[in-house]
């Protein structure tokens, strides 16, 4: 897996931590990297942010690391939700996410650039495919069931959160935040803001959105249909509730424009819609500044709910 990672570049890249997943958890080779890419000076600015970051730890015991994911990864199939707060469902394609890499897919695939990192790549069809088309890929998943099914399939994957400290910061050519997982942390200028950490100058974002025009950050839960919470003796970490988001192509391009990044494609396939961004040139430190910032502007605002998810 050493070779898998982006070309050295003289502003450095992360430096993992002692408290990130044992190296027993993970192929040697993946360990090998890991150490590979430890720069003897941390680069500043986003290596603080990250180490500090509490979302990573949150991340890794966040109810996709529980059974109702596990086990429909395991399965190849749902029943799978998010459920809102008002009892409403959004059915999960699991089914979808185990196969193999179809022509939606394959249409923002072959747009990638470089050495390629899927955030939340689940289990692995993504990753599986670039590699076979012969990109360096990596996948990132805070579920130990995905990360052992992208790696049983011939991916890549590290049990991560993308807001851990992750190989080849700076470094990337491409960013994939495809299947939802644009809601990653319900913040999606945080997410922006990471996901330009992790590219090289100009790199490409290619995430997928809502077909909806929407704007809707709320809590959520997962819910595999069996049993409502009430109904447990015991609720789990599956019945917390946690950030979520749901926006559209214009809300994603307004984020990204105070962001700083450049619009470069957008397209459909299969009825499901994509956009593409170039990284914006902004000095990092200046953009966590500007986002920090804002969630201290979200924090003492009402929650965003601009619009109904479709019923």
């Amino acid at each position: 897996m050493s070779t898998m990672l982006p070309p050295s570049s003289s502003s450095g890249t992360a430096t993992a931590p002692a408290t990130a997943t044992a190296p027993q958890q993970e192929p040697r080779e993946a360990a090998d990297a890991l150490e590979a890419d430890r720069p003897a000076e941390p680069r500043a600015g986003a290596d603080q942010r990250a180490e500090a970051d509490p979302r990573g730890a949150e991340a890794r015991t966040a109810p996709w690391g529980t059974d109702p994911y596990a086990n429909a990864l395991r399965n190849g199939r749902g029943p799978l939700f998010l459920r809102r707060s008002d009892g409403w469902l959004l059915p999960l394609e699991v089914e979808r996410w185990c196969s193999d890499a179809g022509a939606a897919d394959l249409s923002a695939l072959h747009r990638c650039e470089g050495p390629v990192l899927d955030i939340g790549c689940g289990p692995g069809r993504l990753v599986a495919e670039l590699t076979a088309l012969g990109h360096r890929a990596l996948g990132i998943d805070v579920s130990e069931a995905a990360v052992a099914r992208t790696r049983r399939i011939g991916g890549s994957a590290l049990l991560r959160s993308v807001f851990d400290p992750l190989p080849g910061e700076g470094r990337w050519g491409t960013v994939l935040l495809v299947d939802g997982n644009i809601g990653i942390g319900g913040d999606p200028a945080a997410l922006l803001d990471r996901a330009a950490d992790l590219l090289s100058t100009g790199g490409l974002l290619i995430a997928e959105t809502s077909p909806l025009d929407i704007d809707e950050r709320v809590q959520v839960r997962l819910d595999d249909g069996l049993r409502a919470p009430a109904e447990k003796a015991a609720p789990g970490p599956a019945d917390r509730p946690f950030p979520w988001a749901r926006i559209g192509t214009p809300a994603l391009l307004r984020y990204a424009g105070t962001c700083g990044w450049r619009p470069a494609d957008q397209w459909s396939a299969d009825g499901r819609v994509f956009v593409s961004l170039r990284r914006p040139r902004r000095p990092v430190r200046e953009r966590s500044a500007r986002t920090s910032s804002q969630s201290a502007e979200s924090a003492n605002s009402a929650p965003v709910i601009s619009s109904q998810w479709e019923r």
